[in-house]
């Protein structure tokens, strides 16, 4: 916590765009291009004579710096900003500036030229009702301005923004030395090659020179004329800033911006031009305004899916994780946050795509353990998962075997519980694969121990990372097999002694034909999050993909930047909306089947209805795209039963079928049946339910369906039935669980 909070400190949230760190104005984009994307002309107008002061004559004059800088030039074209702003005049409603009834203040500011920097300092202090007075050694006003715009333009511009302040204008009259003014302040802007009465600018402060109460500014110090009106209207702060403290430090205006923007992100969108000698129509404003990317230090919102759902910034993320784990409350318990920290993924992209490299992922994973340590995390968000680590764990799926005849392994294959939970025949037959090039390769069947990361079980989660470690040992510390990207980095972090490589990798080494080959079909490779830093692997699924005749399309995330499916973090069961989000996300990038090499995400997508192959249907032609995925009660039935078949197999050793754990049968319909899965109710938890009401008789008979109800607290949830006896069993009708414990007598 205390290293994130350090580290939140270089975020980059609130740096401004590449367009108005170069705009001597500093527009505000991120205001202004919005409101034209809305068609708010008015609005955007606003915005923009609120920056520049005198819109008419920027409008026509200045030199474009934000195309030099818009990210957009290295795909396309960079944002063509003057026609949008010449857009928001020409459809504003109302041109005439705001009027500000302010009381006058007591002090005179005297400027000194009135070109255009001196008349945009005049104009600022004047709406604010300061007493000032312009001096014009010539009998004109606009300086430079003569030389670049016709007069009627610029003048007629100049007297609509001074229509509701009063100044006093001073023309044909040379000031010689300051001396003889009697002012609170000065602002020199006599123009290029102009009279700077001996001063110097002093660097302590913005505009400041070397005498107290006057500054320079505009062409006199070198700067062009955009430059000049910006320091005309910026001056002023500095004026006020000694009016009111006395003080010529006004800090220094520091340019530029840290943001980091990378092009790979930005979809190529054609410049909008209006026809040739067509005006630039309202349609052809937002249009262009649509190009506009609002680049911001935004990549964390823009990438990341749980702060996108949020809508927050890390910063705004632990300081509502900071209440939650230290909560400012007697009694010690905080809330805000523990939805929000169970949402998180654990994908790794916002440290990825984020410039100052800030893991928000880890800092929500710390604060999950801290508040399981404390008891404050509700139990129902990794319950189901943490019981199914440990049957995954139990005797009933776990399995560590050497081969016959050897008595240790230069391999051991580790599938990791998913694989065969979705089909027993991934790992059977990519073991079979491995031991024909392998003799001597030994099996492990259980599970790495990330739920109970995710859970922030950390007793828990040791138990497994020792056991893990002690049955590697007993193997002969052989090198481990891995067909899950998940597991591979669980052993990295944890087990770092044992050695690990890709099945697919070997696979790829040993060159192997797909057993598919010749598809023919465009896919695109799904990689999962968790591989994110193994390019070799990323291309290694790409190359069997197209030794099987697949056609590849890029993804817009994958490699480094993959994202995950929704199953990291096992977030379904603390905000199922945002994990459904997700994966309608996912399956939108394009209309093409996804091969995956992640079971959790081939059977996540495939529910969705997206066509997916797992690599290894690829490689062992196992299933075509469409498989329907199994339920959460299935899974376990394939898991144990994963177990049985490799023991006949390969020791040998019949595995008597383990007798029913209850004493019921039921018949449950395929649509109820999908629905327990949905709601992570297992169908054996729901027969343990109506084997206690018939055996207790503890059940309420609906005489008009002719139908029995009756719950059954099973660890920490209450499950509930509603069924009807059929043949030699009961059908289901419905059922739901809840985390209510009911008192009984």
């Amino acid at each position: 916590m205390e290293k994130f909070k350090e580290k939140i400190k270089t975020c980059l949230q609130n740096e401004p765009a590449f367009c108005t760190a170069a705009c001597p104005f500093g527009l505000d984009i991120r205001d202004f291009i919005p409101k034209l994307q809305r068609r708010a002309f008015n609005a955007a107008y606003r915005t923009y004579l609120n920056a520049v002061g005198f819109p008419g004559i920027v409008v026509q004059i200045c030199h474009q710096p934000c195309k030099d800088v818009c990210p957009r030039r290295f795909k396309d074209q960079a944002v063509d900003m003057r026609l949008l702003e010449k857009s928001a005049i020409d459809y504003a409603r109302n041109l005439n500036p705001n009027s500000y009834n302010l009381p006058p203040k007591n002090k005179r500011i005297a400027v000194i030229g009135a070109g255009i920097s001196g008349l945009g300092c005049a104009l600022r202090l004047a709406s604010k009702k300061y007493d000032v007075t312009v001096f014009e050694k010539s009998d004109r006003i606009g300086g430079h301005l003569w030389d670049l715009l016709p007069p009627e333009l610029f003048l007629a511009e100049i007297e609509r923004q001074f229509m509701y302040e009063e100044y006093t204008l001073l023309l044909n009259t040379e000031v010689k030395s300051l001396d003889e003014l009697d002012f609170h302040a000065v602002y020199v802007a006599t123009g290029k090659g102009g009279d700077d009465f001996g001063l110097k600018r002093d660097q302590s402060g913005a505009f400041a020179s070397t005498r107290p109460g006057v500054f320079l500014g505009g062409e006199l110090c070198g700067r062009n004329i955009i430059e000049a009106i910006a320091d005309g209207l910026n001056v002023t702060r500095a004026i006020e800033r000694y009016i009111k403290t006395g003080g010529m430090n006004q800090p220094l205006e520091q340019r530029g911006t840290k943001i980091k923007l990378k092009p790979d992100f930005i979809t190529p969108v054609e410049q909008v031009l209006p026809d040739e000698g067509e005006p630039f129509t309202q349609d052809h404003a937002v249009n262009e305004a649509k190009r506009c990317l609002l680049c911001a230090c935004d990549a964390c919102i823009r990438h990341c899916d749980l702060m996108r759902y949020y809508g927050k910034f890390p910063k705004r993320i632990g300081e509502e994780v900071e209440i939650t784990v230290h909560p400012g409350t007697l009694d010690g318990d905080g809330t805000v946050a523990t939805r929000l920290i169970s949402t998180c993924n654990q994908c790794g992209l916002c440290k990825e795509v984020c410039p100052q490299g800030i893991d928000t992922g880890d800092l929500l994973l710390q604060s999950h353990r801290a508040m399981r340590q404390k008891g404050a995390m509700p139990w129902a968000f990794h319950d189901f998962w943490l019981r199914d680590m440990e049957f995954t764990n139990s005797y009933r799926a776990a399995l560590c075997r050497l081969p016959g005849g050897y008595t240790e392994s230069r391999y051991v294959f580790f599938p990791g519980c998913q694989l065969g939970a979705s089909d027993p025949r991934y790992v059977i037959e990519s073991y079979r694969l491995l031991k024909t090039h392998y003799p001597d390769t030994a099996m492990m069947l259980g599970c790495c121990g990330a739920p109970a990361e995710w859970a922030g079980e950390g007793p828990i989660h040791n138990e497994v990372i020792e056991r893990l470690r002690r049955d590697w040992v007993s193997l002969g510390k052989p090198i481990a097999v891995f067909a899950c990207s998940t597991c591979y980095e669980m052993f990295g972090k944890y087990l770092p002694e044992v050695r690990g490589v890709f099945l697919y990798n070997l696979v790829s080494e040993l060159g192997i034909t797909p057993a598919g080959a010749a598809y023919g079909e465009t896919v695109s490779v799904f990689d999962p999050c968790t591989s994110r830093n193994e390019p070799k692997l990323h291309q290694v699924v790409r190359d069997i993909a197209g030794r099987a005749g697949f056609s590849l399309q890029r993804l817009p995330y994958e490699g480094k930047y993959a994202r995950c499916c929704s199953w990291g973090g096992q977030v379904s069961a603390a905000n199922p909306s945002f994990a459904r989000e997700v994966v309608k996300v996912r399956i939108a990038q394009n209309d093409h089947p996804y091969i995956a090499y992640c079971a959790n995400c081939r059977d996540i997508f495939a529910s969705a209805g997206k066509k997916c192959y797992h690599i290894l249907d690829v490689v062992l032609g196992i299933n075509d795209a469409e498989r329907k995925p199994p339920t959460l009660t299935e899974r376990r039935y394939n898991r144990a039963q994963l177990k049985r078949r490799l023991l006949k197999e390969y020791w040998n050793e019949k595995s008597e079928e383990e007798q029913m754990e209850n004493k019921v049968k039921l018949y449950i319909s395929p649509e109820l049946r999908q629905k327990l899965s949905d709601e992570m109710l297992l169908e054996t938890d729901i027969e343990k339910v109506v084997e206690h009401c018939e055996a207790s008789g503890r059940k309420v008979v609906d005489k008009g369906t002719n139908s029995y109800t009756g719950h059954l607290m099973i660890g920490n949830m209450t499950y509930w039935a509603e069924y009807r006896k059929k043949d030699d069993g009961f059908e289901l009708l419905n059922a739901y669980g809840h985390r209510m414990k009911i008192e009984e007598d």
